[in-house]
């Protein structure tokens, strides 16, 4: 799988209230909690974040509560992918599980600007940046995780690997 998007850069210690804020857990519906994302830390993002878009983060990216509103927010928002230098271990099991692809290069984290354009391919682990024509190496995905984010999340991935149709 290959993304490409504009960056959006944030620092360390990123956390889930900043990502979205408590008082909007009120809901788990994706596009409202897009409304609010980030808007603690940055009023534009929510307002001018596009489809595809990547943030970008330092150290300890998602630390805070374990509540999945956070990736929720993020991928509700359009944003392809996240990368950072780390992600606090339950914030990346989390995006896993709703399917937004996340990496850890702290290389990339550390050149990104925001406003550059980064192309990412999933399975050989790259992250290209077009401002500097760098390229750097993050940890390919293992083909069941692709298999996850490819299908949307672990949801419905489990009911595809057990052949279990949803019909509404």
């Amino acid at each position: 799988m290959k993304l490409e998007g504009k960056v959006w850069k944030y620092g360390d210690n990123i956390d889930t209230d900043v990502i979205i804020p408590a008082r909007y857990l009120v809901t788990t519906d994706p596009k409202t909690l897009a409304a609010h994302c980030m808007e603690d830390i940055d009023q534009a993002f929510a307002s001018q974040v596009e489809p595809g878009d990547i943030i970008v983060g330092g150290r300890n990216f998602g630390c805070g509560s374990s509540r999945e509103h956070a990736p929720i927010a993020i991928k509700g928002a359009g944003v392809s992918c996240i990368i950072a230098e780390s992600f606090a271990r339950i914030f990346f099991r989390n995006a896993i599980n709703i399917g937004l692809p996340i990496l850890e290069s702290a290389e990339a984290a550390a050149d990104a600007q925001k406003g550059d354009r980064l192309s990412v391919d999933l399975a050989a682990g790259t992250i290209t940046n077009h401002r500097t024509g760098k390229t750097y190496q993050a940890s390919p995905y293992p083909p069941f995780v692709l298999g996850i984010i490819n299908a949307g999340g672990l949801v419905p991935y489990t009911r595809r690997e057990l052949g279990i149709e949803i019909t509404r």
